[in-house]
């Protein structure tokens, strides 16, 4: 089962929340793209300091949801802080919600789906200091290390990735949810 899921991230990404689930999806034998608004690289934040530079595989003008089977959005404070001002960002977004595919958010990942208007009525989790966003913007926020909605999955930080990434692959595989949309 050949599978084909798009990172969206740009600078200042926490590097474990991109690299970890890029090699988890990579096990199963998937094909996962970094997908940002520049091209060339994008740098990580590494916890305290700046980490790695990762090369994007697309921009978000080349890239389009129906290529994909699923999205993931990375946390760090600068990376969403970035994409959910980012009008092509939001549609890439939108666009896997409308298509009914599965979405993994992961810390700060989930101030993007506010901006992407997809959040009203969801269950999910993020780091503590967004969960009032969250709330504000009609989710029901609850804090545990993952939550999955209807191919809608989230988790806190980067202690909770391995139950954010078993989670996000099973979701992966079960394909199209119907009640995941806008």
């Amino acid at each position: 089962m050949s599978k084909k899921i798009a990172i969206l991230a740009t600078h200042g990404f926490e590097e474990s929340e991109l690299s970890s689930p890029k090699e988890h999806l990579e096990q199963q034998g998937w094909t996962a793209h970094i997908i940002s608004p520049e091209s060339g690289t994008i740098k990580a934040w590494a916890e305290k300091d700046w980490g790695k530079e990762y090369n994007v595989d697309k921009t978000l003008d080349e890239a389009n949801a129906s290529e994909y089977d699923a999205l993931v959005l990375p946390g760090g404070v600068i990376n969403p802080d970035q994409l959910r001002t980012n009008d092509k960002a939001l549609s890439f977004v939108k666009d896997f919600f409308q298509q009914h595919k599965p979405v993994a958010a992961i810390c700060h990942g989930p101030q993007i789906l506010i901006n992407a208007e997809v959040v009203e009525g969801r269950n999910l989790t993020s780091v503590n200091s967004i969960s009032k966003d969250l709330k504000n913007a009609g989710a029901h926020w609850e804090d545990s290390e993952v939550v999955v909605d209807s191919g809608l999955v989230t988790s806190r930080t980067p202690k909770d990735l391995p139950a954010f990434n078993a989670k996000m692959v099973e979701e992966i595989k079960e394909g199209k949810h119907k009640e995941q949309t806008l």
